[in-house]
């Protein structure tokens, strides 16, 4: 409903002392010069206006057709042309309606049909804009109350769970590690309220709110424009509606908005770009993401350096290097560990399993649903899993990183599962990982260290569990089938240690074995579980070996001594490791993070961060006695008592894993040249090389070659150091 406000006109307005340093009010003959260009303000007597001090600071020929009210400040305004790509606007107000506004200098504010209380910055470019204001009251997009506002009118985010049992706070220095600790650790009420605590430090609750344009901002042909702070460099064309948002840009990142796109309530981050009417609502978008053509981001925190396109994504927490740009797919209240993507089709929040809609998903880092995939709250997958394309009518439950999950054959009810798939089948895919996403993180200010390796101490925590699986679920099997490797073997240990043993002295058995956890009702069945045991052993010799020898590196040592092994032994040994926001972090690190956080000696996010930062400065130290334990863990003795054959047979796994990458690589993408299937659409290998280029120019396989070489150079002489 329209209200009139019959206020008094010759009301006195009260200017903020501060905001008039080197500023003056109006000469007659400038209000002449104003009035005849046809400008018209609330105030007759132009009080209310104040222009710049410096000699040729202000030119009043630059205004013209403009209502004034409340207080207006402007800086310089002179002849001068601002471009901005192929928009090319003279200095100056034109056609608008302005009040309670602050400008830099040499800004164009044209057409510009309502703007209301906002500090405008140096060199902006307002064109064709239908509304622009801010209430003094705005939060612009942080979780935050203003003095008098009820708790109801906080702004929560519902990540991962659509009832909102694990919502957060947004605030403008967000990132992904921040919303995973608030999101996950929910049993901690003491916790969760200094979360809140630190989100309103700082706020004065004052309601004294004005919008922000910063430095070099360009902001054309768009509709509703209310209670925003848009960073410097920021380029916003035709977007429909921004509402209750901060818009984080610079010169080195600058961020992007374009046409058609709604955003409201929530925080894009440096560098990112939202276009082709894409719609966000209560979000935090991280640096350098991209979201477009549509899709749809709501009750979401998307990770750095994250694609989404084309589809509809709600109440999800996405950690960095998430793809998902099919059209026909969503995702709905999950946690997806990043680097992930989502296939055209894959329909993940579909399928409830409970009256009300507060199921999950969880799947770390790596995760690959295949074309048309759907499946069944609550769900769990380990790392690097690659599913096949089907629908999954049961809850799942995956812990064996690197695997590949398909439908049972001939319509079984069990799925089938292949443990370290990633390692035997497509090597050219899981090595070129780390490379492929180092490249694509765009970041200039990198505010947490993200972990692109495959091959880290989380992964390795999960093969270790599987291999531990795998060996009781072949126990279990020996002893259906009576096996005779068990006899006389009567205790849990020795039995135990049979199936290990009957694992690494039958390398070529060919069995299955059943696995009742990994899908509710039906269970599992696992398709080479000797090979993947053996391929398992393998990488964590691989990840370890190759940890030390670059910790030998960094000391520039050539090999592993007893006074280096000792030197590692120092260092405090973390077994069990989480992704936080991308991050590796030892997980009793976390832990004293929240006793730091409640006890007051970690006082602010930006305390946080800090803490996240020394945790990345000891990571390398963490990682190799950590590498040192899976080298004793899975020969069962102290690094001191290995033998020459042992080392032999180390150094031999190693550079086999090491060259196995590089070829199976090699042969993966000479397939692309070779297979029939491939190449029938050439009319001849010209053409094939111009499409797709010619196999010898692959630089990422040139430079694993050389790496592979180098490698298995060096890794001869890190144990000698120990056989002396």
């Amino acid at each position: 409903m329209v209200k009139l406000d019959f206020a008094a006109k010759d009301e006195k307005i009260k200017v903020p002392e501060e905001l008039l340093k080197g500023k003056r009010h109006l000469t007659k003959s400038e209000i002449e010069i104003l009035e005849k260009n046809l400008n018209h303000n609330e105030d007759p007597a132009w009080e209310n206006f104040y222009v710049d001090d410096s000699e040729d600071g202000f030119d009043p020929s630059r205004i013209h057709l403009s209502f004034f009210s409340g207080y207006v400040i402007l800086g310089k305004i002179s002849k001068v042309t601002l471009q901005y790509n192929d928009l090319r606007l003279e200095c100056g107000i034109r056609r608008s309606r302005i009040s309670n506004c602050i400008t830099g200098d040499y800004c164009v504010i044209r057409n510009v049909y309502y703007l209301d209380n906002y500090h405008i910055g140096n060199r902006v470019m307002l064109f064709n804009i239908q509304e622009m204001c801010c209430t003094n009251h705005s939060k612009f997009g942080n979780g935050i109350l203003k003095k008098g506002e009820p708790e109801d009118h906080r702004i929560w985010i519902g990540v991962a769970n659509e009832n909102e049992g694990r919502k957060i706070l947004a605030f403008e220095d967000m990132i992904t590690a921040d919303a995973y600790i608030w999101s996950h650790y929910r049993d901690d009420e003491e916790l969760l309220n200094r979360f809140v605590e630190l989100t309103e430090q700082g706020n004065t609750g004052e309601l004294n709110t004005f919008g922000i344009v910063g430095d070099d901002a360009v902001i054309k042909n768009s509709n509703i424009i209310k209670d925003a702070k848009i960073g410097a460099a920021t380029y916003i064309k035709g977007a429909f509606k921004l509402k209750n948002i901060t818009i984080l840009s610079s010169e080195e990142e600058p961020s992007q908005v374009g046409e058609g796109v709604e955003m409201v309530n929530g925080i894009l981050g440096y560098g990112s770009k939202i276009f082709y009417q894409a719609v966000a609502v209560r979000f935090v978008i991280g640096r350098n993401c991209q979201i477009k053509y549509g899709a749809r981001l709501l009750n979401s925190v998307l990770g750095d350096n994250s694609t989404v396109s084309c589809c509809e994504v709600l109440n999800n927490l996405i950690f960095p290097f998430h793809e998902q740009h099919h059209n026909s797919s969503f995702l709905i209240a999950t946690t997806v560990m990043g680097q992930s993507n989502i296939a055209a089709g894959a329909t993940i929040g579909s399928n409830h399993n409970s009256r009300s809609p507060d199921g999950e998903i969880f799947a770390k880092r790596g995760f690959w649903p295949g074309l048309c995939s759907d499946f069944k709250h609550n769900s769990r997958f380990a790392s690097f899993v690659l599913v096949s394309k089907g629908s999954y009518q049961y809850e799942l439950d995956i812990p064996y990183p690197f695997a590949l999950v398909a439908p049972g054959p001939n319509g079984a009810s069990e799925i089938s599962i292949i443990p370290a798939w990633w390692f035997m089948y497509d090597m050219f895919a899981i090595s070129r990982n780390r490379n492929k996403f180092i490249k694509r993180d765009k970041r200039v200010k990198k505010i947490q260290m993200i972990e692109t390796d495959p091959m880290a101490p989380d992964t390795m925590q999960e093969i270790m569990y599987a291999m531990d699986r795998i060996i009781r679920l072949t126990l279990a099997h020996l002893q259906a089938t009576n096996n005779e490797c068990l006899e006389g073997k009567t205790t849990p240990e020795e039995q135990f240690q049979a199936a290990k043993d009957y694992l690494h002295q039958n390398p070529e058995e060919e069995f299955t074995l059943s696995d009742p956890i990994c899908q509710k009702k039906y269970g599992a069945v696992i398709y080479k579980p000797v090979q993947a045991y053996k391929m398992y052993r393998k990488v964590v010799k691989y990840f370890a070996t190759r940890t030390l020898m670059n910790f030998c590196q960094d000391l520039k040592q050539d090999m592993l001594t007893f006074d280096l092994v000792a030197r590692i032994r120092k260092l405090p040994l973390y077994t069990e490791w989480e992704n936080v926001g991308g991050q590796i972090m030892p997980s009793e690190k976390v832990q004293e993070l929240f006793a730091s956080i409640k006890n007051g000696s970690i006082n602010s996010w930006a305390a946080i961060h800090h803490f996240y930062k020394l945790c990345d400065c000891a990571y390398e130290q963490y990682k190799v006695r950590y590498a040192l334990y899976l080298l004793e863990q899975l020969y069962s003795r102290p690094i001191e008592e290995f033998s020459v054959d042992l080392y032999r047979n180390i150094t031999d796994d190693v550079t086999l894993v090491a060259f196995d990458i590089f070829t199976a690589s090699l042969k993966s993408r000479e397939k692309d040249y070779t297979d029939y299937y491939r190449n029938m659409v050439y009319r001849n290998e010209e053409e094939m090389n111009a499409v797709i280029g010619p196999l010898q120019d692959n630089a990422f396989l040139h430079q694993l070659r050389a790496d592979t070489e180098e490698f298995a150079t060096k890794i001869r002489e890190i144990f000698v150091g120990l056989t002396k």
